[in-house]
């Protein structure tokens, strides 16, 4: 078995700087970008007779939905249409609890979604980016970078330990079904998450030559049926993942990377060296993603075959950059509908 070896020394002073400075200045131009914009309220949805009675106020309840996204001032836009788009078409949406996680003071952000969706039954949780920033390595797409895009990672210690099982969704998505039947995915005995594979996808090109050829490394998926799988869409048993010590042993893969590149993609490697081959599979209906073409250009793409459950623009193209620059794909279309932001014609000033 491959040693992983002793922890990094925590980044240098001017590296943090540096880092910090970058996402200041990130956020800082979203900020001034998100506030010239205006969402408006959204519909107001109910349950249906079956629901089980739920407290409002009640963020625990094990018969809830609990729903983990990510909060940041690029991606707000996208995160209100999957809001809307996993209300419209639940069953039952007031027994939907959803999770924010944010990393910087977003009081805004909430406040934002709070005045589309007064009634949602919601909390914010503050992610602190710099248990993670040394540990970023550079990828092909630096949207892929950003600390809170590794969040996930850290879950089951960023919500609170009475919720025990949490579907964690990307903010480039939208649901045209119940996520309850999501929801209820079975994980099996001793199985941590469910996401859909894609077996005929290449595993392999997710690592790099260094990977392959250390004979340690090389062996990590030997016994596994490993096969890819999107990290945007999972249902995650948190209380194994909280027994298994799960962000651990993500967090030393990436300590390895940083010594010796051992793959090329963000968040994702980690994932798969720690999961595939070990995770309950989900039906390809949940997550027909990558609408948002390529890492490099984002050109447009069709569906996969099959029926459809979720729509993901994972990828480069984003649906409401693309609509504002006039250069929609035709599948953006299908995304437009739950889009809360305001056109000038329609704000009252």
């Amino acid at each position: 078995m491959f040693k992983l070896g002793r922890k990094l020394p925590p980044p240098s002073r001017p590296d943090r700087l540096l880092l910090l400075l970058s996402i200041i200045i990130i956020n800082a131009t979203a900020t001034a970008t998100v506030n010239t914009k205006r969402f408006r309220e959204a519909p107001q949805f109910y349950n249906s007779p079956t629901c089980p009675p739920i407290s409002p106020e009640d963020m625990c309840s094990h018969q809830a939905v609990h729903v983990a996204m990510t909060l940041d001032f690029p991606y707000l836009r996208g995160t209100m249409a999957a809001i809307l788009s996993i209300l419209q078409h639940s069953s039952c949406p007031e027994n939907t609890r959803f999770h924010f996680i944010s990393s910087l003071s977003s009081t805004y952000l909430h406040e934002t979604i709070t005045s589309s969706f007064p009634y949602l039954r919601s909390q914010i949780h503050s992610f602190d980016t710099n248990s993670v920033s040394g540990l970023i390595s550079t990828s092909i797409r630096s949207a892929l970078d950003s600390p809170l895009n590794y969040a996930r990672n850290y879950l089951a210690n960023i919500l609170p330990p009475c919720v025990r099982k949490v579907v964690y969704l990307d903010s480039d998505l939208v649901l045209v079904d119940d996520i309850a039947m999501l929801e209820a995915t079975p994980l099996g005995t001793g199985t941590v998450l469910a996401a859909p594979e894609y077996c005929n996808a290449n595993i392999t090109a997710y690592f790099t030559p260094t990977f392959w050829a250390n004979p340690s490394l090389s062996l990590t998926f030997s016994g596994r049926n490993a096969c890819y799988f999107n990290t945007g869409v999972m249902v995650i048993d948190l209380e194994r993942w909280r027994e298994g010590g799960y962000t651990t042993k993500i967090v030393e893969w990436m300590e390895l990377q940083k010594r010796m590149r051992i793959y090329e993609l963000g968040s994702l490697p980690p994932f798969l060296l720690v999961f595939a081959g070990n995770i309950a599979a989900v039906d390809h209906k949940w997550n027909q993603h990558g609408l948002g073409g390529d890492n490099f250009r984002g050109l447009c793409r069709d569906l996969h075959p099959g029926p459809v459950s979720l729509l993901h623009w994972s990828g480069k193209g984003k649906p409401w950059v693309r609509l504002d620059a006039s250069r929609p794909c035709p599948l953006d279309a299908l995304w437009a509908p739950y889009d809360l932001l305001q056109t000038p014609s329609a704000i009252d000033f």
